[in-house]
């Protein structure tokens, strides 16, 4: 009798850290047989450790990685093709589409990942966003902060994880960092473009609005680091704010996602508390990263990755069924997750702390990267995490203490040469 081997479920690159790691075991786990496609699979060490298929693909090349899905039915059947990487949520979805396999619409997912034509939809829609400008230059640049009333945030149209986002004060600092971000190639290589945004500063809390399908998962609360900068340094879910204000928020990432045409799979809204309300920064057609799926497995007891991976192959797990209140309206658990950050430019020489946190009251998981010989540098982005440290509680703030207590335990030691 011969054995049918299992089916592929291609995943379209990957990111480095997070999700991508899960995305295979969940494959796996779900009886199929994750490859993934990417120009350097060296880039993720997972791939070697955990013996997961791997094949060299040029990933900028739309029309190579269909051919590639095509050859992967033929040879063994695709179950699924998906990215845990933005860069690369719609070049996968094209390839799933045109394998007849589930995916959300390719043209939604491209209109969504243009943060200037996304907003360009939202605002049309009427769905409160940022004032902002599409500049080409510069002195367009200056022109535009000027216009909409400093100080403004400057961003890359196509980026993600806070690459390249600055808070900029007077016209010195716009014209310098736009400078700085025209042409300029992000971190995976890929070329920025010849367009950036300026957009007005909306200065209240930082939330975002988890969704799978047309389903609220619930609402994050996000701790960013020191400005200029918009790194996230932590995470609350639910997010530790009144029911009417978590309603406000989710209702608002909805009326979002029905202007962009999604509503399939998940999709990550950030958003931010303005003066009149909540206001939508971006949204992001694919499952958070910064660990927030796993905050949710830990408060919900659901696993969204492995829906997700569920969904791809044709298999739709719903959530649980859950009001608006999301978790907190549940009666679930609260967690939080807080950073380990990268001390500064230098050479690490010791990491310190990692089984205390780990035994720390409420702690679920701790990591750390880093490890003594790795060379350290400030990059103002997610990059700057190095590690984190998860907790549960029976409510938000002991969460969010047990979480920045163990944290606090972990010393990441090295030979700083600045900050």
């Amino acid at each position: 009798m011969t054995v049918r081997s299992p089916q592929w479920f291609v995943c379209v690159e990957s990111n480095t850290t997070g999700t991508g790691r899960l995305f295979c075991a969940a494959a796996r786990a779900q009886g199929m047989r994750p490859v993934v496609l990417a120009k350097d699979p060296g880039r993720y060490p997972y791939l070697a450790e955990d013996g997961v298929d791997a094949r060299v693909v040029d990933t900028s090349d739309e029309a190579r990685v269909r051919e590639v899905c095509r050859e992967l039915a033929v040879s063994g059947g695709v179950a699924g093709v998906t990215s845990s990487s933005e860069y690369f949520v719609a070049t996968a979805a094209a390839a799933a589409v045109a394998l007849g396999r589930p995916a959300p619409d390719p043209a939604a997912i491209t209109r969504c990942r243009d943060k200037a034509r996304q907003r360009a939809v939202l605002a049309a829609a009427g769905v409160p966003v940022p004032a902002f400008r599409t500049v080409t230059d510069p002195a367009a640049a200056v022109a535009a902060a000027e216009e909409i009333g400093l100080p403004v945030v400057l961003k890359p149209t196509r980026g993600s994880g806070s690459v390249g986002v600055r808070l900029c004060h007077d016209r010195r600092e716009v014209a310098d960092w736009a400078a700085g971000l025209f042409g300029a190639a992000n971190e995976r290589g890929l070329p920025g473009g010849d367009e950036i945004l300026v957009e007005e500063y909306v200065s209240g809390p930082e939330f975002s609005v988890e969704t799978f399908d047309d389903e609220l998962v619930g609402v994050v609360g996000k701790l960013l680091g020191e400005k200029p900068y918009f790194v996230e340094i932590g995470h609350d879910f639910p997010a530790r704010v009144p029911a009417a204000e978590r309603d406000a928020l989710a209702a608002c990432a909805r009326a979002a996602l029905g202007a962009l045409g999604l509503g399939w799979g998940a999709a990550h809204t950030e958003l931010r508390q303005g003066a009149h309300g909540p206001v939508v920064i971006e949204v992001n057609p694919r499952l958070a990263g910064g660990l927030i799926p796993e905050l949710a497995r830990v408060a919900l007891d659901f696993d969204l990755v492995h829906a997700l991976v569920a969904r791809v192959a044709g298999t739709r797990r719903g959530l649980p069924g859950r009001g608006a209140g999301g978790a907190e309206e549940a009666g679930a658990r609260h967690a939080a997750i807080r950073f380990v950050l990268t001390p500064g430019a230098g050479v690490v020489t010791s990491v310190e702390g990692l089984a205390e946190a780990a035994a720390a009251p409420g702690v679920t998981s701790v990591t750390v990267a880093a490890e003594p010989g790795d060379t350290l540098r400030r990059r103002h982005s997610f990059q700057d995490r190095l590690g984190h440290v998860l907790a549960r509680g029976a409510d938000g703030a002991e969460a969010a203490a047990r979480a920045e207590s163990a944290a606090g335990l972990i010393r990441v030691n090295s030979t700083v040469t600045e900050g």
